[in-house]
């Protein structure tokens, strides 16, 4: 018999939701310290450390909608926008709606690692955790 999947990183603290600095709306998306850190990690690797992550959804996945993460090097005139000590996250208008309340972090397990959404409005979702219904 399998052991249920574990965690690998041991420190707490680093997967507590934090609201963005500065004057946004808090509750509308968090991200925690280990999602901070990898997003900056991939943004300098990327050689754009200045450029933003944006964070969306789009229709499709085995469950109907599925999230988006990417790098996003121009800003739209809808974006809202959210500074996390120094990392810009940016959420179009419509991909709000359904990831308000949602806490994006980076977990580490024995298998597997990468970021990963835990929100609130999912009413379901597939298996691998990458589309869900509200």
């Amino acid at each position: 018999m399998l052991a249920p999947r574990q965690s690998v990183s041991r420190k707490p603290e680093e997967h507590e939701p934090l609201a963005p600095t500065g004057g946004e709306q808090a509750g509308e998306v968090y991200l925690t310290r280990k999602a901070i850190e990898m997003a900056k990690k991939a943004l300098i690797k990327r050689g754009t450390p200045d450029a933003s992550l944006r964070l969306g959804v789009r229709g499709g996945g085995c469950s109907g909608v599925q999230y988006a993460i990417e790098f996003a090097d121009k800003i739209r005139a809808r974006d809202n926008q959210y500074d996390f000590d120094g990392l810009r996250v940016i959420v179009d208008p419509k991909s709000l709606v359904y990831l308000r309340g949602s806490v994006l972090d980076y977990e580490i397990e024995l298998m597997q690692h990468g970021f990963r959404f835990k929100n609130p409005n999912e009413k379901s979702n597939c298996g691998c955790g990458e589309s869900f219904t509200v």
